[in-house]
């Protein structure tokens, strides 16, 4: 016998799928019932002969006995099972879990990409690939995948649920109603690939019966996965206004023998009454299961090339994933979205899908931009692209996300902590700097205990025009580089430069990172269904304590502190092209006789960085030492181009502003009771009398009115 499912297993299933019992092919293959039993059992294996009358008997051809990757063609049709009504007269009026979220693409793409990473085989270091392809459909090629999932057979019940006035029947009416006015269908199918695909039985725990037969069911191994509720699944039938999705898939672990085109479909409607019967809500489409009373229970199927073709799901290649699906993908969020077509292509169906396009690639490239991004010898977790079809042809050519792209200085920064060039202070322009941050995690259990500390890594950078967002806000994510904060970092000076800034935490820190797996557990338990924040949640109340929710605060303010230490300190080197810089200390005489002066009493401007603005403004960052009692000093910083003689032509501030330990009144510098401050100054370039690049600049601090305030 050659290699395939092991032949006990696979006869007995082809004879629950041709409805013929032991006794029946012993008879028909002319050998007793003993040795069917014993050939099913695994005892014994039927000679050369008797397997060409067995192929015959199940009405299929010699080699799919040998291979057995495949069923015979004996069995029952695929067709649709829908649940019948509850016995009890209970009705369920729609799926709960979809309710939980919005029918918007950028929801979608954030829910199923984490899935797929979640998923990602990851033994051999390759990232898992996800394509996002729009399909519309129309005409001819409309006709001919309706008729491959039985449109037919389906319709009574779209029109019976399409009538109810509720939520879920009016999604519905509009998706018929948009199908047949316009004569076009848009499917969104989701494909991953290096993905453990949809493997276990039908019914048992596993990931198949997680995704196609539960709610509420995650089904997620190892610490670092995103998910935790189970409800990220629901994103794909909440996106269909038809409630379908049909699935393909290849597993990594072979399921009855094989691994290719395993194949399901789900659909979710409401109860409804059709033809007299009242029916539940789910309805799957696949094989009758031969194991339910009256083979009346649908389950998956292994499909020939043809079918997979038919209903347009075809994969690339042989690699472990899953294809899903989503029949009559809307996106209701995109309505809001004004910016034009591309490429000036008008029209309303043209509009709305390449909306759609567009959406799913900016929500790509803002959720998982980390995941995407590789360094040293760490390839990226994550590679997506999204493409536009109709009718098979390329309306929008494949786009793969790029992250250095759409999150520029993020990138750049995750990079250099991979690549291991980080630094501990900001000196020069393009840097990035890496702190710890600690996070101290509790106890698991009712108790004020601790675990110990985890040291999540921090990085900051300089932000560019190019990113996404605004600028001064810190992400953080988890072990799959997701991000699951993105806030604006409060109480800063007005003066800081534009910064953008990671927190790792977890396992995303490294692996030498204390706890990693610990602080994994501690901030999955601290996210809500969205995974957008951690903070207080009932699994964490329950798992750990009720004030638990306390140190992430705490780990939030440590946050917000270390990188307020790390952009409020003024740089050391100027930037690349800067003129020369004369500092200077003059305290000028005023109207009343000055205090005599000394050494130990003059404030000393310590340290100046200075560099070229776009605009050709020069922004200036002084540090000043201020001697005992100096917070009394008023002093007025003045910029004068230097020239080889001839008196300094004075420049004027476009703006001067406090960063540390002063504050400007009146133009002056006034001085908190700190032995250093640090002012930033930006000259105003209407006011220089010569061109900025062909000059160097002078910084005056002179007392204001010649004396000074108490």
């Amino acid at each position: 016998m050659e290699a395939g499912e092991d032949f006990g297993p696979w006869l007995a299933r082809q004879l629950k799928l041709a409805d013929m019992t032991q006794t029946e092919l012993a008879q028909a293959v002319e050998v007793t019932r003993a040795a069917v039993s014993a050939w099913i059992t695994g005892r014994a294996a039927p000679r050369p002969e008797t397997i060409e009358r067995i192929a015959a008997a199940l009405n299929t051809d010699l080699a799919t006995v040998h291979t057995r990757t495949t069923d015979t063609q004996a069995g029952l049709p695929v067709g649709w099972y829908h649940r019948p009504g509850h016995a009890d007269g209970g009705r369920e009026l729609g799926n709960a879990a979809a309710f939980a979220f919005d029918a918007d693409v950028s929801v979608l793409a954030r829910e199923t990409c984490q899935n797929s990473l979640d998923e990602r085989l990851a033994d051999n270091g390759q990232p898992v690939r996800v394509r996002y392809t729009l399909h519309e459909l129309t005409g001819e090629t409309l006709a001919r995948f309706r008729e491959a999932i039985q449109w037919d057979d389906l319709f009574p019940h779209y029109e019976a649920a399409a009538t109810q006035e509720q939520k879920v029947g009016r999604v519905i009416d509009a998706g018929l109603r948009d199908m047949y006015e316009h004569d076009r269908l848009v499917l969104l199918r989701v494909d991953d690939y290096n993905a453990a695909g949809l493997t276990g039985d039908d019914y048992e725990d596993g990931r198949f019966a997680a995704v196609v037969r539960r709610q509420l069911d995650s089904h997620k191994s190892g610490t670092s996965a995103g998910g935790s509720y189970g409800l990220g699944k629901a994103t794909l039938w909440a996106t269909s206004r038809l409630g379908l999705v049909l699935m393909n898939s290849t597993l990594s672990e072979p399921h009855e023998g094989r691994t290719e085109r395993r194949l399901i479909g789900r659909l979710d409607l409401p109860w409804r009454q059709v033809h007299g019967k009242p029916w539940a809500g789910p309805a799957w489409l696949g094989r009758p299961d031969p194991d339910s009373p009256g083979a009346a229970v649908a389950r998956s199927w292994w499909a020939d090339e043809e079918n997979v073709e038919a209903l347009h799901l075809k994969r690339e290649s042989g690699e472990p994933g899953t294809s899903f699906l989503i029949v009559g993908a809307h996106d209701v969020a995109s309505l809001a979205d004004d910016s034009p077509a591309p490429d000036g292509d008008e029209g309303e169906d043209n509009d709305s899908i390449q909306r759609m396009h567009r959406r799913l690639v900016r929500a790509l490239g803002k959720n998982f931009w980390a995941a995407m991004t590789g360094g040293g010898d760490q390839l990226p977790l994550l590679e997506a692209s999204v493409r536009t079809l109709r009718n098979g042809d390329v309306l929008l050519a494949e786009e793969r996300v790029d992250p250095t792209a759409t999150q520029p200085s993020r990138t750049r920064a995750l990079k250099a902590f991979l690549d291991g060039t980080t630094v501990e202070q900001l000196t020069e322009a393009g840097q990035v700097a890496a702190v710890t941050v600690p996070l101290n995690l509790p106890a698991r259990g009712s108790g004020r205990a601790s675990l110990g500390e985890h040291r999540a890594v921090l990085l900051v950078t300089d932000a560019e025009d190019a990113d996404e967002g605004k600028s001064n806000r810190v992400v953080a994510m988890r072990g799959n580089r997701m991000t699951v904060r993105d806030v604006a970092v409060p109480g800063l000076p007005l003066s800081v430069n534009p910064f953008q800034a990671v927190l790792l935490a977890g396992e995303a820190a490294g692996q030498r990172a204390p706890l990693a797996a610990e602080a994994e557990k501690f901030l999955r338990a601290a996210e809500p269904p969205e995974h957008n924040k951690w903070g207080q949640t009932e699994e964490l109340t329950l798992t750990y304590s009720p004030s638990a929710y306390r140190r992430i605060a705490a780990f939030t303010r440590e946050t917000n502190a270390a990188i307020k230490e790390l952009v409020a300190r003024p740089k050391k080197r100027p930037k690349a092209g800067g003129g020369r810089l004369a500092p200077k200390l003059t305290v000028g005489a005023g109207r009343k006789k000055p205090r005599r002066l000394s050494a130990a009493t003059l404030p000393v401007l310590e340290e100046l960085d200075a560099q070229v603005l776009d605009g050709g403004a020069w922004q200036v960052i002084g540090e000043v030492r201020i001697p005992a009692g100096g917070h009394t000093w008023r002093l007025v910083p003045v910029a004068k181009f230097d020239v080889r003689s001839g008196p300094r032509p004075t420049v004027a501030w476009a703006q001067l502003v406090g960063v540390d330990n002063c504050q400007v009144v009146d133009g002056a510098l006034r001085f908190e009771e700190a032995r250093t401050a640090t002012f930033r100054g930006v000259t105003d370039p209407t006011t220089h009398a010569v061109r900025t690049s062909l000059s160097g600049l002078v910084v005056e601090l002179r007392t204001g009115e010649g004396e000074s305030l108490s």
